[in-house]
């Protein structure tokens, strides 16, 4: 993985004064070094400029970016998966490769097919190509991989995160009433192709953009998913699941580093664990597994509706079942505090409070090990592992169900800004149109058609929230995060894929459990979804509370205009449960104070 960033103009002559454009693509691309701290480039022409900071994957020599061929120019943030044939078939259409890494691939594929060789493409990605008269800019079909950008008196800025389009001397952050309806009505989601900021985009998954001298910057989606009647049965989807998915588990092994994965002791990374590390034993090698938990979690954790158990008992299991070269890391409750504002910086926006820094730190403690890690992300919005696929009041919610109470959200606020904000007719616009963009079945109806909608919004939403989660966490740390369950193969597959199979034999993902059942041991196979973890320590808490309420004592603060002052201190000086999350599964009472922390200090970095 990579960072890419740069601009393009077709009324400025960047080379007219060379010496300062290099140095606004270095300033750019210096801002998301912690994204590839192992090589660097720029390229600038008179209308366009490339920059790209580099993490060393594949072909440790030979990748180097910006790569040019013939009078095509690429910069690019991925990894493909299916390189190796792509590779074949154009060196049958006469093309000599230089490089073993897949970059070269990528850009003699656009060479010899133009644009549309994207849907050629299985992986993660974000890529931009200059042709010597047009600049591309190409993201992945899932949005596993980010691509911002923004137009200003004609001049297109661009960067794999927010804060390399700031560091552009035209492109300045400002935070609009807009931006705050997505903070405080569908965060920490987005609406897609949102940048929060006022003008910025991120261009959306499946699709690319072309920036052309005369018609200005025009999209084009390539890929979406496509509904039609399912005719294979159980045993045979069971038996297509596992080879698609043992296949992309696989294919993502392939790196010139070696590669590790992230184990929960659930079925998902339990699943990736399993086929990885049958895969590297076939060639001598033993996977390095991480897991992660909170320092004195044993003591405090409280099972409850949303995490009915601990993690560790279940890693044990596997680690009893293969041989894995495994690692227990936990994380204290001062670090998981302090991390909130530095997970912040990694997002350039207010995030999934503890819940982001805690990867965060997990991802800079992996990160000493690896270079890359697989992980089971994306397998609950795909096989129906959420409690809003079949519990009755979530699933026929009339607005998110990962997050239905505004009013939750709203009760700290002060009520001139929950009026100014509208968040009801705001949230509700957007939870429409994403139901109007939902590939329709034709004669599909009740709780069928109701399932496709819910699906498609997972896809299209908290999917998207977990993956910038992931994304940002890893990348911050130098360390590539790659997940088979977004193979897109994968995921067009279940979508048609009908309840009563994905539910098989009335169980929670039990398509997936039927496929992989002799590779888990039973007592995995068999356990309720457990979410990711968090501390139940209240010294935790207490770091929130007192900080909340340093932050109500200060009168320069940005938050405060913004809130309801006595109820939010009297919000922090009373210990709030864990129940009841008003986002996800996790973020409840403890969640809702480091958000506003998160959001405090975000308002102060850009200076609102």
């Amino acid at each position: 993985m990579c960072a890419i960033a740069g601009f393009c103009s077709y009324k400025v002559d960047f080379k007219d004064n060379a010496d300062r454009w290099n140095s606004v693509l270095r300033e750019m691309r210096e801002t998301v070094f912690r994204r590839g701290p192992d090589g660097s480039g720029e390229f600038l022409q008179s209308h366009i400029g490339l920059s790209h900071a580099r993490l060393a994957i594949r072909d440790i020599a030979g990748g180097i970016q910006p790569m040019t061929r013939g009078n095509c120019t690429i910069v690019y943030n991925g990894e493909i998966y299916n390189a190796n044939e792509l590779r074949q078939g154009l060196e049958s259409h006469g093309f000599r490769f230089e490089t073993s890494g897949d970059t070269e691939v990528i850009l003699n594929g656009f060479i010899h097919y133009g644009a549309d060789f994207v849907k050629r493409l299985n992986g993660i990605f974000a890529f931009v190509i200059w042709n010597g008269e047009e600049v591309t800019l190409f993201r992945d079909r899932l949005g596993v991989k980010p691509l911002f950008y923004t137009i200003k008196d004609g001049i297109l800025v661009f960067g794999s995160e927010l804060k390399a389009l700031f560091a552009h001397p035209e492109i300045t952050p400002r935070i609009t009433i807009n931006a705050f309806r997505e903070i405080f009505g569908v965060g920490p989601a987005r609406t897609p192709g949102c940048g929060v900021f006022d003008g910025v985009h991120e261009l959306l998954p499946g699709h690319y953009a072309v920036f052309t001298r005369g018609d200005g910057l025009k999209t084009v989606r390539y890929w979406n998913l496509e509904s039609r009647p399912y005719e294979s049965d159980c045993e045979e989807t069971t038996e297509e699941v596992r080879l698609l998915l043992t296949d992309a588990i696989e294919r993502q092994l392939e790196s010139d580093v070696p590669v590790c994965s992230l184990l929960s002791g659930g079925v998902d990374s339990g699943i990736v664990t399993a086929v990885a590390s049958k895969f590297l034993e076939r060639n001598g090698k033993v996977l390095n597994t991480f897991s992660f938990d909170f320092t004195g979690n044993d003591l405090h954790f409280t099972s409850n509706e949303f995490q009915p158990e601990r993690d560790r008992p279940y890693v044990e299991k596997m680690l009893a079942r293969y041989n894995l070269n495994h690692t227990y890391l936990e994380c204290a409750e001062k670090d998981l505090f302090e991390l909130l504002f530095t997970s912040t910086d990694a997002k350039d926006l207010p995030g999934m409070a503890d819940i982001d820094a805690s990867l965060l730190y997990f991802c800079k403690e992996v990160s000493k090990h690896n270079k890359v890690t697989l992980t089971g992300e994306c397998a609950d919005e795909i096989f129906g592992g959420y409690p809003w696929f079949y519990r009755e009041e979530l699933l026929h919610a009339e607005t998110f169900p990962w997050s239905r109470d505004l009013d939750t959200r709203k009760m700290l606020l002060s009520p001139d800004f929950v009026k100014e904000l509208n968040l009801d007719e705001y949230v509700s616009e957007r939870y429409e149109n994403s139901l109007n963009q939902v590939p329709r079945l034709p004669g599909e109806s009740g709780l069928d058609a109701r399932r496709r909608e819910i699906t498609y919004l997972n896809i299209q939403w908290f999917m998207q929230t977990l993956l910038i989660r992931m994304d940002r966490a890893s990348m911050y740390c130098g360390l590539e995060a790659r997940v088979p369950f977004a193979d897109h193969r994968v995921v067009e597959l279940l979508w048609n894929v009908p309840w009563a199979q994905k539910y098989k034999n009335g169980t929670v993902k039990g398509l997936l459990r039927d496929a992989f059942r002799e590779m888990l041991p039973r007592e995995i196979m068999e356990r309720k979804k457990s979410p990711y973890p968090k501390t139940y320590n209240p010294d935790y808490t207490k770091l929130l509370s007192r900080r909340l309420l340093e932050i109500t004592g200060d009168s320069s603060s940005p938050l405060l205009p913004l809130i309801d002052v006595d109820k939010t201190r009297a919000f922090a000086q009373s210990p709030q449960e864990y129940g009841k999350p008003w986002f996800g599964q996790l973020m409840a009472g403890p969640q809702l104070m480091a958000y506003l922390i998160q959001v405090d200090y975000w308002l102060r970095k850009f200076k609102h």
